[in-house]
C-alpha cells in the first residue's frame, strides 16, 4: 500500500457512507436514464452499486424526476441495495424539493450548482432554500461548480478587477479563481444559512487536465471541506479514460481528493459501469484502496504469435472480477492478490514469482509446458488441453487456503 499523506478534511455523512477526513477515498458514479422511469432507473442504479459505486447521483429536473425518486429508493431498497441516492439540481431545485418533500427525505445529498441558482442575483433566495431544505431533512450538500456554468456575475466582477489591477493575470487563471471563489463563497453563505461545516462537500470541475490539476490545488489550500473530483466531460473511450487518469492520479497523489468520478462518455447502448471500474482502478493502481485481485499480463510480441495467453489472461481477470461479489465477504483480503499470466520465458517465470499466484505460459517454439509459481516457488507444471481448468483449480485452491475466513467455533449450549 502505497504511503501518501492525504489532506485532512471535514468527514460528511452521506447516506450511511463517510467521506473525507481519514476515509477511504470514496467511488461514485450518475446514471443516464430519465429519472422519471423507475424501473429504468433502479436497474441502472443497481448495476452501478454491484459494480461497486457506493454513491449513485441521478437526474432531479422534472416534477415527474422528483415525484420518482422515493420509488426509486423503495425500490431499490427491496432488492437489498442500500446505495445512497444523490439528486442533481439544476435551474429549479428549490421548487422541487419544497413541492416534493418525499424526494428531499429519499434523497442521501443534494447537489446544488451555484452557477445555475443565480446565487448573488438581488432578491434571488433559490440557493438559500434548498439550503433550508438540506437542514430541515438534515441532509449534506455537494457544491458542485463546473465552468460550462459558471456564474457570469461573479467572473464579470472578477475579470473586471483584474483588468484594473497593475499586475493582471491572464484569462484563464482569473476563470481558475473564480470557480475557486464561486465554491467557497456558496459554502460560506451555506455556513451563515445555518448548514453545518461537517455536511458540506466541495467540486469545481473542469475538462482539461491542467486546468483541473491547478483548479484543484488553489481550492485545497483554502479550506478544509471534503472534495470530490472528476474531470468533467472527460470523452470517450481511450481519451476519456486517460485525461480523467491522468488528472484524478495527479491530485490523489498529492492527498487531495476524498471522493471521484469518471465522467465518460459511454457509446450508445455501452456499459455505464465502465466509469465505475475506471475509478476503481485508478485508486487500486496507485495503491490507495483494493476492489479486486489484479492481474498482471505481458503485451505480446515476436515471442507469442499464439493468442492463448491473451485469452487465458482475459479469461482469468474475468473470473476474478465474478468472484469478487462472492469472495468479497468471506475472503478478505483477496482484493490484494496478485496474480500473472505471462505469455513466454522473458519474463514469464519472473513476474510469476512476484505474483501471489502465476503462471508463464509457452512462446512460440518454446517447449509447451506452462509452469505455475504460488508464493514465488514453483508449484506444478501443466501440460496439454486443461491448461486454463487446472490453472483457476489451484487458483481457487490458493484462495481457499490463504484467505478463507475460518469456521467459528459453536459456543457449547448455543
Amino acid at each position: 500500500m502505497a504511503v501518501i499523506h492525504r489532506r485532512l478534511s471535514v468527514p460528511v455523512n452521506v447516506g450511511g457512507v463517510m467521506v473525507g477526513g481519514n476515509h477511504p477515498i470514496v467511488v461514485q458514479s450518475m446514471t443516464n436514464t430519465d429519472t422519471a422511469d423507475v424501473a429504468s432507473t433502479v436497474n441502472q442504479t443497481m448495476a452501478l452499486a454491484r459494480a461497486g459505486s457506493e454513491l449513485v447521483r441521478v437526474t432531479v429536473n422534472t416534477e415527474e424526476a422528483a415525484a420518482a425518486v422515493p420509488r426509486i429508493v423503495d425500490t431499490l431498497r427491496q432488492f437489498g441495495v442500500h446505495v445512497p441516492i444523490a439528486g442533481d439540481f439544476h435551474y429549479n431545485g428549490h421548487i422541487l424539493l419544497k413541492k416534493y418533500p418525499d424526494c428531499a427525505r429519499a434523497l442521501a445529498k443534494y447537489r446544488i450548482n451555484p452557477g445555475n441558482v443565480n446565487i448573488g442575483k438581488k432578491h434571488d433566495d433559490n440557493f438559500r432554500t434548498m439550503i433550508e431544505a438540506a437542514i430541515e431533512y438534515g441532509k449534506p450538500v455537494r457544491i458542485g461548480v463546473n465552468w460550462g456554468s459558471l456564474d457570469q456575475a461573479l467572473l464579470t466582477r472578477m475579470m473586471d478587477e483584474n483588468a484594473k489591477s497593475a499586475t493582471p493575470l491572464d484569462a484563464r487563471e482569473v476563470t481558475l479563481n473564480a470557480i475557486v471563489e464561486s465554491g467557497l463563497l456558496s459554502a460560506e453563505h451555506a455556513e451563515s444559512y445555518g448548514l453545518d461545516r461537517d455536511r458540506i462537500i466541495i467540486s469545481a470541475k473542469v475538462s482539461t487536465v491542467q486546468d483541473l490539476v491547478d483548479v484543484y490545488r488553489k481550492l485545497a489550500a483554502r479550506c478544509d471541506y471534503a472534495l470530490h473530483l472528476g474531470l468533467t466531460e472527460a470523452g470517450m473511450g481511450a481519451k476519456g479514460i486517460v485525461a480523467t487518469t491522468a488528472a484524478l492520479s495527479i491530485l490523489l497523489q498529492e492527498g487531495i481528493g476524498d471522493t471521484i468520478r469518471a465522467s465518460l462518455t459511454p457509446p450508445p447502448g455501452g456499459d455505464r459501469t465502465e466509469e465505475v471500474l475506471v475509478s476503481q482502478q485508478v485508486l487500486q493502481s496507485l495503491g490507495l484502496r483494493s476492489f479486486t485481485p489484479q492481474v498482471t499480463a505481458c503485451p505480446g510480441c515476436g515471442r507469442t504469435t499464439s493468442t492463448f495467453f491473451q485469452e487465458m489472461a482475459a479469461e482469468i481477470q474475468g473470473y476474478l472480477r465474478r468472484q469478487m461479489p462472492v469472495w468479497k465477504d468471506s475472503h478478505p483480503g483477496v482484493e490484494e492478490m496478485k496474480v500473472a499470466v505471462m505469455g513466454c520465458i522473458v519474463n514469464g517465470p519472473g513476474e510469476s514469482k512476484h505474483a501471489n499466484i502465476g503462471i508463464s505460459l509457452p512462446g512460440t517454439f518454446e517447449e509447451p509446458v506452462a509452469p505455475v509459481y504460488v508464493d514465488g516457488k514453483l508449484f506444478r507444471t501443466l501440460r496439454g488441453d486443461s491448461i486454463v481448468a487446472e490453472f483457476t483449480a489451484i487458483l481457487n485452491d490458493y484462495v481457499e487456503r490463504k484467505y478463507a475466513v475460518a469456521e467459528t467455533a459453536q459456543v457449547a449450549g448455543d
